[in-house]
């Protein structure tokens, strides 16, 4: 063979070895990603001598054959191999376990840190104090129980702020708390904000450490139902948690305004602007959602005609259909308006939206959460003065 033909045939082998690795990769990357994942149990509250189960079945890739290697003692041996273990710490301390993972090709490690206490230490009891305010934005007595429900409060707003919206600070309370025995003391508190989300990654999404102390302050919360967890230790190490539902509840109003009369054959309306939560998943689910308005039977003077004009509310949705109103059927007395609780002199009209009206289900009965609106209409030639308007988003 000449020397050209020896050095074209060299080169070619050059370029397939080079594009061999290239097809390779493709191969190892249909693999996925290698991750090394586990669990044990008991989570918390580990005994000297207790015997602890760990499994790695959540590592990646899935569908691969794996092996797995246990350290339990970070002497960097292997002390067991399979996809489950047991083990047993004998004293007490702070002790780091780390599991390998590989497939032939590739491995990937990941470590946590155990603390086994005394056999016989007591635990911790953590407990969230209940609140409630003592009033609604009407002022009726507010239920208690087992819970926390605020009511945010914003009366007479102007009428260039016709959204019911706003924001308060929650007190959480876990000085009810106790640590265990009288010797003991609770050393951490740790809030987490979130039971959904997992934020330090340690596979529990209920024990992060969004807030820290006995009492904190959760701010900037708005109407919706809401879930804290708090987690606390004592000084030998046993931890305890406890969840709460919170309810934040709002009310507004709206005093001593003016509304025009129809204008044509159209109505003349005033529109406020509300967010309906309705989510299962979360359980955040508005309870209802009610409009109370008051004006006077007659506006003075009176010097012709119709001086009262006829209001209605009406709801819609984030779409603009809409939902419920208060206007009466053919056989309905107009009168029917100063019954009740109403003040003498006053017509009172009032809407209510139940919580399965905001189901995004599909059916007549339901229109979906998100941003509504309530409107004021008047359908009469006279314009009125009206006395007050009342929205209420009760969420207990």
């Amino acid at each position: 063979m000449g020397a050209w033909k020896k050095a074209t045939l060299l080169a070619g082998l050059m370029m397939i070895s080079g594009l061999a690795g290239c097809f390779g990769n493709d191969d190892d990357d249909s693999k996925g990603e290698m991750v090394a994942v586990f669990t044990y149990s008991p989570a918390t509250n580990i005994r000297a001598g207790q015997t602890i189960d760990f499994d790695a079945g959540d590592s990646l890739p899935n569908g691969v054959a794996l092996t797995y290697k246990w350290d339990f003692d970070s002497d960097n041996s292997i002390d067991a191999t399979g996809r489950t273990s047991d083990y047993k710490f004998a004293e007490t301390g702070t002790y780091t376990v780390t599991l390998t993972v590989s497939d032939g090709s590739r491995s990937q490690s990941t470590s946590k840190e155990l603390t086994i206490v005394d056999a016989t230490a007591l635990p911790p009891t953590a407990e969230i104090s209940p609140d409630s305010s003592e009033e609604d934005c009407l002022g009726e007595d507010v239920n208690t129980g087992n819970y926390i429900h605020i009511w945010i409060c914003d009366l007479d707003k102007s009428q260039s702020d016709r959204t019911a919206d706003g924001e308060i600070t929650v007190q959480l309370d876990a000085s009810e708390s106790s640590s265990g025995s009288n010797d003991d003391y609770i050393s951490k508190y740790y809030w987490d904000l979130d039971l959904t989300y997992d934020a330090d990654g340690d596979g529990d999404s209920e024990n992060d450490n969004d807030l820290e102390g006995e009492t904190v302050e959760w701010k900037d919360l708005r109407h919706g139902d809401y879930e804290v967890g708090l987690t606390i230790m004592n000084g030998k190490g046993l931890s305890d948690s406890d969840t709460m539902k919170i309810h934040i509840s709002y009310g507004a109003s709206w005093l001593d305004f003016p509304i025009g009369g129809r204008q044509g054959q159209a109505p003349t309306q005033i529109s406020y602007d509300f967010l309906a939560n309705y989510n299962t998943d979360t359980d955040n689910t508005v309870k209802k959602i009610v409009g109370d308005l008051m004006y006077p039977q007659n506006d003075e003077p009176c010097y012709v005609g119709e001086c009262t004009g006829k209001l209605d509310l009406f709801a819609f949705n984030e779409e603009g259909d809409e939902a419920s109103n208060t206007t009466e059927s053919e056989d309905s007395g107009y009168e029917s308006r100063d019954g009740n609780d109403c003040d003498s002199g006053k017509y009172c009209v009032s809407l209510t939206l139940s919580s399965y009206i905001f189901n995004d289900a599909e059916q007549d009965c339901c229109y979906g959460e998100g941003e509504w609106e309530i409107k004021i209409s008047n359908n009469e030639p006279a314009g009125q003065q009206v006395d007050s308007f009342f929205l209420r988003l009760v969420y207990k």
